[in-house]
């Protein structure tokens, strides 16, 4: 009995040491799993910090390899230099000293010796803009001599592109500088720098209206944004038919750009040349379509044409079209109000026009220091303008305006960098420029290097072309 007694004791007490030890095996494995749960936890925050902080960093040298791209390598290194403690990250110093092993490789652009392009509006349709049923003989030779086609555009740019040519702004090639009573000052930069092998030229546009005269000719109706925010232009074909799409210089440059962003140089794009007088960029802004005076036919027939014309949204819509211009990289400049040929004008009468672009195209494109002369007239001739002596200067000057453009084909480039002032001659990229330099009939060719003129001549031009029509 006492056996068993002592039997049954010792199976009470291997249980309850049994059942303890399950308690207590259960009691840790319970606690251990709240620690590796709180583990985890912590492990996936880690893990998704990091992850969320090479992402970042992948953008950041995304962003700088863009920035890069334009030649802007300081940029590209003050952009990934923004990196928090980006001095411990070795991928970014490989980076920041890959761009300036390639900044140390360029070499400096001599500004008196960079040209400038300029084109008027783009011929979408060359059937309606050379149809000799639809217009005068003067009207297509205006047409012919002072127009560039789409094709012919793509090709140049295409060509320019290919052989090296870069895209910079007028005022990249100039160091500006403001005492404390705002007086400017300018001297040429060296600081200007691009590889080996590439060339900077500037670009600009004359005319970007869509006069009356332009209607049927087979050019766009007028600029627009689009849903993405992105400048294009609107086209009625021959048909009726209205589409958006790249139907001139400015989105047609713009999208191949976006494509190609080592043809241009910190973004830079182009100078358009604004007239008012027919209002700007297809907007019918002038202050006659509002007031009645001073109005001539084609304003009172297209206004008959529109009787639900609304002023002020017009305005609107086109400060909104500028705006979106300006943010894609292009500068506006004046173009006098009148289009006028300033040469031999006198003060009163240049004045009275400038008053009328401040009111009616500055209030819409901003302030512009920039003035681009109509016709190829010039206020001077090759000497450096003087205030003292020509009043014309003097006045343009009190005008707020520092750069001056006119037209010289004689030359592949011809600037000036004075004290008080910069001037550069333009080359008409048009059909009679084309056309002369085809037929060797200039001094020079001033396309030399740019592009074949030959292979960009678009077929469908009436030869010969000549200089007698309207422009």
């Amino acid at each position: 009995m006492k056996r068993r007694l002592v039997r049954v004791a010792t199976a009470l007490v291997f249980i309850i040491v049994l059942v303890l030890a399950v308690v207590f095996v259960r009691t840790i494995s319970r606690r251990g799993s709240i620690r590796s749960a709180a583990e985890r936890e912590s492990l996936a925050a880690q893990i998704s910090a990091e992850e969320t902080a090479l992402l970042e960093k992948q953008a950041l040298m995304a962003e700088a390899a863009e920035i890069a791209k334009g030649y802007d390598y300081d940029g590209a290194i003050a952009h990934l230099m923004s990196a928090d403690s980006f001095d411990l990250d070795n991928d970014i110093l490989n980076e920041i000293g890959r761009y300036t092993s390639i900044k140390a490789t360029l070499q400096p652009v001599d500004p008196l010796l960079v040209p400038h392009i300029f084109y008027h509006s783009l011929i979408v349709d060359p059937e309606r803009a050379f149809d000799t049923y639809l217009w005068d003989d003067e009207t297509i030779a205006g047409t012919n001599a002072w127009m560039t086609t789409v094709p012919e555009f793509d090709a140049i740019t295409r060509q320019m592109y290919d052989n090296g040519w870069v895209f910079v702004r007028l005022k990249d090639l100039v160091v500006e500088k403001r005492d404390a009573m705002g007086n400017v000052t300018f001297s040429p930069n060296d600081s200007l720098l691009l590889p080996q092998g590439k060339k900077a030229v500037v670009l600009s546009i004359d005319d970007w209206s869509y006069y009356h005269t332009y209607d049927g000719k087979g050019y766009a109706d007028k600029a627009v944004v689009d849903e993405l925010g992105r400048v294009k232009c609107q086209y009625t074909d021959k048909q009726g038919n209205v589409s958006i799409g790249d139907y001139d210089v400015v989105p047609r440059l713009n999208t191949f750009l976006t494509l190609h962003p080592d043809g241009a140089y910190k973004g830079a794009r182009g100078m358009i040349a604004m007239t008012g007088y027919n209002g700007v960029m297809g907007y019918r802004t002038d202050a006659a379509y509002d007031t009645g005076e001073n109005i001539d036919w084609e304003q009172v027939d297209y206004l008959a044409q529109h009787p639900d014309f609304d002023y002020q949204k017009e305005v609107e819509e086109a400060k909104k079209v500028a705006q979106a211009v300006k943010d894609s990289g292009w500068e506006f400049a004046c173009h006098t109000w009148g289009h006028l040929s300033v040469t031999g004008l006198g003060v009163e009468t240049l004045s009275a026009d400038q008053e009328r672009w401040q009111k009616t195209v500055a209030n819409i494109v901003g302030k512009t220091d920039i003035i681009i002369f109509a016709h190829g007239a010039d206020i001077g001739n090759w000497r450096p303008y003087d205030a003292e002596t020509n009043p014309v200067y003097a006045y343009f000057k009190s005008m707020g305006y520092n750069y001056y453009c006119n037209v010289d084909a004689s030359t592949q480039h011809w600037v000036q960098i004075n004290k008080d002032n910069v001037r550069q001659g333009r080359i008409d990229c048009d059909g009679l420029q084309m056309y002369r330099a085809r037929e060797g009939l200039g001094k020079i060719n001033p396309f030399e290097g740019m592009f074949d003129v030959a292979s960009v001549f678009d077929p469908v031009r009436p030869t010969p072309v000549t200089a007698t029509g309207k422009e």
